[in-house]
């Protein structure tokens, strides 16, 4: 109401709202509660730290209840910079030869056990991160295989294929997976 006072009247809008006017001119009168100088404090440092953080941080090192920041923030239009996690997860090996791409980036199959193609989840835990490596048939959108690790080598990746092999035991499968320390490797099945 106060901020439209001078564009409406304040009988009108009190009746809007359906409260009284000596109501309304004993708020405006009355001095901010602690509580509000506070949060004028709180929203000042908050700005400091935001603006000396470049954006990342809204409330570092402040002593108060995360929700009343975040709230304060939210209602200010103030928000901070989520960096991205960055994880290393390949490393490439120099000396390693590269597979030939035997299906040329075409992951088609006119049937099912043609072609696999293998990736790996990273799923960060409390305890740091598990490695997930699944085993896809191309033509059914089926997991056929998978393992899962806390760790990211070749055996990994290695265990994901074996169990789509004893479960499936394709008579001729083309398996691919991008190059990297997790199994980057092209492997054609004949028996």
């Amino acid at each position: 109401m106060k901020a439209n006072q001078d564009h409406y009247k304040v009988r009108l809008m009190c009746r809007m709202l359906q409260v009284s006017v000596s109501g309304f001119y004993a708020w405006r009168e009355r001095p901010l509660s602690a509580r509000a100088r506070a949060d004028i404090a709180l929203l000042a440092k908050i700005h400091e730290i935001h603006r000396h953080s470049k954006g990342r941080y809204g409330a570092h090192g402040i002593h108060v209840g995360c929700k009343r920041v975040a709230w304060l923030m939210r209602e200010n239009g103030i928000r901070s910079i989520i960096a991205p996690s960055f994880v290393v997860t390949t490393t490439a090996n120099a000396a390693a030869t590269l597979s030939e791409d035997l299906v040329n980036r075409q992951f088609k199959a006119d049937g099912p056990d043609q072609l696999w193609v293998a990736g790996v989840a990273y799923i960060p835990t409390w305890a740091g991160f598990l490695y997930l490596a699944i085993v896809l048939d191309v033509f059914t959108r089926k997991i056929v295989g998978w393992a899962i690790e806390d760790h990211l080598r070749t055996q990994l990746v290695l265990a994901a294929l074996n169990t789509a092999l004893a479960q499936r035991q394709p008579s001729g499968v083309i398996h691919h997976s991008d190059h990297g320390c997790q199994g980057g490797f092209n492997w054609s099945a004949q028996q």
